[in-house]
């Protein structure tokens, strides 16, 4: 993980940790965790938080292994068309999306790594909305930084994030209470 990421480990660089674990039969499926995070602060000071965790391991896992199952269910049934292709596609088979659920993420060669947990839930949103005819949300919120705010409109797009033809779209514009999908004027 530390050579995926060149930014904030630069050549010969490493996160500066130790690892131990220990197993005790007594405590069966509790695990304890003591984690020590010590970081430096203003004037040459040091900051350090200390967390001691009780927990049963298969519990804390399970929620997660049923969200990647349907997530990776989901991914599965979507099929689209990008630019002027004339089949659907579906997506690549190592399914990068799932990383948000997972410590290390795997991506297909040659596919920038995202470790950020933020854009990493944001993509998986926005694939989301994509499916459902929505542009895509990019928190850049540009009409308030304009020098003149009346240049900029912003509309729902008709084209959606994966570039999917309008004249093929299934899904209905409205929603099923019969409005129409505008909330605040923002996407």
């Amino acid at each position: 993980m530390v050579e995926s990421n060149d930014i904030l480990y630069s050549d010969g660089k490493k996160p500066d940790h130790c690892v131990v674990i220990k197993y005790v039969p007594y405590v069966g499926d509790s695990k304890r965790a003591m984690d020590e995070y010590t970081s430096e602060i203003m004037m040459g000071g040091h900051n350090t938080i200390v967390v001691h965790n009780t927990c049963e391991d298969s519990l804390l896992a399970s929620p997660l292994i049923l969200d990647l199952i349907i997530l990776t269910e989901m991914c599965q049934r979507i099929k689209f068309k990008v630019g002027d292709d004339t089949e659907y596609q579906t997506f690549h088979s190592v399914l990068s999306i799932l990383s948000y659920l997972c410590k290390a993420p795997l991506v297909p060669a040659g596919t920038p790594v995202i470790n950020a947990l933020f854009r990493q839930k944001s993509c998986i949103e926005n694939i989301f909305r994509a499916c459902v005819g929505l542009s895509p949300i990019n928190h850049m919120v540009i009409e308030h930084k304009l020098s003149r705010p009346a240049s900029f409109s912003p509309e729902v797009s008709e084209q959606s994030a994966v570039d999917v033809p309008s004249t093929k779209r299934v899904i209905s514009q409205d929603i099923p209470n019969g409005g129409p999908i505008v909330s605040n004027g923002y996407h």
